[in-house]
């Protein structure tokens, strides 16, 4: 297959102004409008408290068995169909099983209309002082670093063959190992940024041969059977790494940091040498609030307030220590969120995700005090030579409407689609059982430009997260996991489609 065969797909470019139709100046969410904006948000919460208006959401869900297996994994609106591609433990075209913890993933587009996935895996060692693996891992033998066991796996989707018995799914293999906890990461013109949420080495309890806490390039082109094992980014960063996006405009990288509750967590943006080969280096910068030093944004933040933005240099991207890149850039006037997660391009802005920040709280307390909330959207916008704006888009006011935020895409509609990672079963008393399942629900949710949230589906299946939401070139197919186990059959990645033209995605 040559290059010319493959393009990024599933996110389509235009931000939420363009696709309103809006200028960047102009205000969408200012005033009365941004006041009105959390209004309409609890007001599209499910358990009877309202639902938004006509043409936003898609109607109630209901449980739907997928059309290739039987399996009920998800509960979605009428009209709507899946297929499930993958399973925890299957064997994979390769040989291998299918491994475990399926998070992050990529969209790319084939010839004929095809789709390729490059998939993550969240696998994480055994907190005991015996590196015990489990069972459904990548042989990292040959690769970086021998004794890590994640990677990614590649899935290729014929929606030619959607109704069939393999759901559409033509090929799965293991196409990156040698690294550890590959959380989420970020689609390239030619490939996939899988990025490690954990900094790990020899001094690590257990240990590794190799140290870890960084990114890695996986070429959409890699092939069945011979895995890449890249060397690391080491310019990008060590540290917890969550999610990245390239601006597609300038080049420029910009990622997130997840170092965990009680940790303060910083965004940060990468400017290469050479945009298309990240590999031959960069600078590597931590936003700051101009004039406001070591500003602590995760609460008290008032939505669609324009923060000016300057960015200070990080001079050690390859430390030691677990948190000395944030520290560094704290100690140089960096600004502290609460456990950054899903980013996106917006071609023109950037939209992330912080889990647990915002002001209405779950009633989780993190070892540093601070009481978490319900998760912050956050859109950068760059501006010229300027360090940029920062502004607070919007603060879940309920667990109901959107509980701990994780992947985020913007769907080819010129919508926001959330994936849900409520590990917890804090949420200060509220009902948190779904009607399908039991306590800690995890679901997609749908936010439209106007504000308007909605849930438009569910796992059924178990309390696991849902990740990796990414689209098709042509708007036809979703493509989600299923976080799952180290069990066979508890997690996976699936095609879902439907009448997408009925409602906001």
């Amino acid at each position: 297959m040559t290059s010319a065969d493959l393009e990024p797909a599933g996110l389509d470019r235009r931000s939420f102004l363009r696709a309103s139709g809006i200028t960047a100046g102009t205000a969408l969410f200012g005033g009365t409008a941004l006041q009105a904006l959390t209004v309409r948000m609890a007001e599209a919460a499910p358990q009877g408290k309202g639902r938004p208006g006509a043409g936003t959401d898609y109607g109630p869900l209901s449980p739907v068995a997928a059309r290739n297996t039987g399996d009920e994994w998800l509960a979605l609106p009428a009209g709507f169909s899946y297929t499930i591609l993958t399973k925890t433990g299957a064997p994979m075209t390769d040989g291998a099983p299918t491994p475990r913890a399926h998070d992050g993933m990529g969209s790319f587009a084939l010839a004929g209309g095809r789709t390729r996935l490059i998939c993550n895996h969240e696998i994480r060692f055994s907190r005991g002082a015996t590196p015990t693996q489990g069972v459904f891992t990548i042989d990292g033998t040959g690769s970086y670093d021998p004794s890590a066991r994640g990677g990614t796996t590649t899935i290729d989707f014929d929606p030619a063959q959607f109704g069939a018995p393999n759901g559409g799914k033509l090929q799965d293999y293991v196409s990156m190992r040698g690294s550890v906890v590959n959380c989420a990461g970020g689609v390239l013109p030619a490939g996939w940024i899988t990025s490690e949420e954990i900094v790990q080495d020899s001094t690590s309890t257990p240990p590794t041969s190799q140290r870890h806490g960084y990114n890695f390039f996986v070429p959409t082109g890699t092939p069945l059977g011979n895995a890449a094992t890249p060397a690391p980014l080491k310019a990008m960063g060590r540290f917890p790494h969550e999610a990245a996006a390239q601006d597609s405009r300038t080049g420029i990288v910009y990622q997130t940091e997840d170092a965990g509750s009680g940790v303060g967590s910083g965004f940060y943006r990468f400017l290469p040498v050479d945009p298309n080969d990240l590999a031959r280096g960069g600078e590597l910068q931590m936003l700051a609030i101009k004039a406001r030093p070591q500003s602590d944004l995760r609460e008290g933040q008032r939505q669609g307030k324009p923060l000016p933005v300057t960015w200070v240099p990080i001079t050690q991207p390859d430390p030691a220590g677990r948190n000395d890149v944030f520290n560094e850039g704290f100690a140089g006037g960096g600004a502290k969120f609460n456990r950054l997660e899903g980013i996106w391009d917006g071609d023109g802005s950037i939209f992330f995700a912080s889990t647990s920040g915002g002001d209405a709280k779950n009633g989780d307390v993190n070892s540093d005090g601070f009481r978490e909330g319900y998760g912050q959207i956050w859109e950068y916008r760059p501006r010229g030579n300027s360090g940029g704006q920062l502004i607070l888009l919007f603060e879940s006011p309920d667990g109901d409407v959107l509980d701990s935020p994780d992947n985020i895409v913007v769907t080819p509609r010129g919508g926001i689609l959330i994936c849900e990672d409520d590990s917890s079963s804090a949420n200060l008393g509220q009902n948190d059982e779904s009607r399908f399942f039991g306590e800690d629900k995890n679901r997609l949710i749908g936010l439209t430009m106007n504000g308007v949230a909605f849930p438009f589906a569910e796992n059924i299946f178990s309390d696991a997260e849902l990740a990796g939401a990414c689209w098709s070139a042509d708007g036809r197919f979703l493509f989600v996991n299923i976080f799952g186990e180290d069990v066979a059959g508890s997690g996976g990645s699936m095609a879902v489609t439907g009448p997408w033209e009925r409602g906001a995605l």
